[in-house]
């Protein structure tokens, strides 16, 4: 962190306050659920993923279900998530190393679950974070993305060197949450286009406030 980024433990602790129930905006019940609806959520929003979810999680419940799936058929069923042909064959195929390498069950390692087709460290962070309480890192998106650089936490815009620049200042504790926290503010209030600076809870500590303030 560096004279001109925000102090963490101060944002984390307003945000908390400010969003008590952040938490996932995806619909889930059990570790495959989140997977699979983390997966789908791919350039799309949560509340398409969660429209589509609603039945497909009646339809398959298990990998087994995923993995035996005819890929026209499962296709279909995720069409309105957008890029469905790949994501279909990247369920299959994630569904059937569960089924083949972990007795149709998550694991809950990092190595374990970034070894599946189709899951990257951001799938596997929120997994991890979410269906098992483990703060291995921190998920970054496109929220996380943009404010943590407007709250000069990070200066880069590579996923993996901000994640990396964020677990310098973020306790290990608050990882998981502090993703959720920025998400719920980036969606609220620091949006893309014209973030809400004069209601925004934090203005006083961010160091871009005074580029936005109208």
């Amino acid at each position: 962190m560096n004279s001109s980024s925000a102090p963490a433990t101060e944002v984390i602790g307003r945000l908390k306050a400010e969003y008590p129930d952040a938490r996932t905006e995806l619909n889930w019940t059990n570790p495959l659920e989140l997977l699979v609806a983390t997966m789908l959520s791919a350039q799309t929003t949560d509340v398409r993923v969660n429209g589509v979810t609603e039945s497909l999680f009646a339809k398959y419940r298990t990998a087994e279900d995923y993995a035996g799936a005819p890929p026209g058929e499962l296709e279909e069923d995720i069409r309105p998530t957008g890029f469905y042909r790949n994501k279909a064959r990247s369920l299959r195929g994630m569904a059937r190393a569960l089924v083949d390498e972990h007795e149709g069950e998550v694991p809950r390692t990092m190595q374990e679950l970034v070894a599946l087709p189709g899951v990257g460290r951001k799938t596997a962070n929120v997994v991890l974070g979410n269906a098992f309480g483990m703060d291995e890192g921190i998920v970054v998106d496109t929220h996380v993305r943009r404010v943590s650089g407007r709250l000069g936490l990070t200066q880069s815009e590579d996923p993996a060197k901000i994640e990396q620049d964020l677990m310098k200042v973020v306790p290990e504790e608050d990882w998981t949450i502090f993703s959720h926290l920025l998400i719920f503010h980036g969606r609220r209030t620091c949006r893309a286009r014209k973030p809400d600076c004069p209601s925004c809870i934090i203005n006083d500590i961010c160091p871009s406030a005074h580029k936005y303030k109208t």
